[in-house]
């Protein structure tokens, strides 16, 4: 199961295993991917907090929450803000996920999995669906100024439930 579309050569490919980190949603909490082993886990890198269209794709995907928890995944925002942010945007927001700081030191997690954009100092805007095991089992990359939506994520997952554990 494998998609990985409109990505540069340097995204990380379906098939890889995910790079673990430990990121804060909160100054005073911290998610670290290893600890969500044993269920899929799909990570919404934005460029920011506020931005129209990174405002309207974290909207998608709190409607889709629902659906997304059909399949046991856990939803992970991920941009380079501060907490500080990340806690005003998704109150204002009504954003039903965690957001997690790629900021200091900045974007290194981005970074890891390929989709920094260093011109602009912003991860790209990527979504990463992960099996139970950490591997990634699709990805796409999305030109900046535009809203993946969930469908290939809901699909994804549909295909991790069906048993596809392919990554070619």
């Amino acid at each position: 199961m494998t998609e990985n579309s409109t990505s540069p050569a340097e995204i990380l490919p379906a098939g890889t295993t995910a790079p673990d980190f430990t990121l804060p949603t909160t100054p005073e909490r911290s998610v670290t991917l290893s600890e969500l082993r044993g269920r899929p886990v799909v990570l919404v890198f934005y460029p920011f907090d506020w931005s129209p269209v990174c405002s309207d794709e974290l909207v998608v995907f709190t409607e889709a929450l629902s659906r997304i928890g059909e399949h046991g995944a856990t939803v992970l925002g991920i941009s380079v803000d501060s907490v500080w942010s990340h806690q005003a945007y998704r109150a204002d927001r009504a954003i039903g996920f965690e957001l997690l700081a790629d900021f200091e030191p900045k974007g290194v997690v981005a970074r890891e999995y390929g989709i920094y954009e260093s011109t602009g100092g912003f991860a790209g805007r990527a979504l990463f669906v992960l099996d139970g095991a950490g591997v990634i089992r699709w990805c796409h990359l999305s030109p900046p100024a535009v809203n993946p939506g969930v469908d290939g994520v809901l699909d994804a997952l549909s295909r991790l439930d069906a048993g596809d554990s392919s990554s070619a």
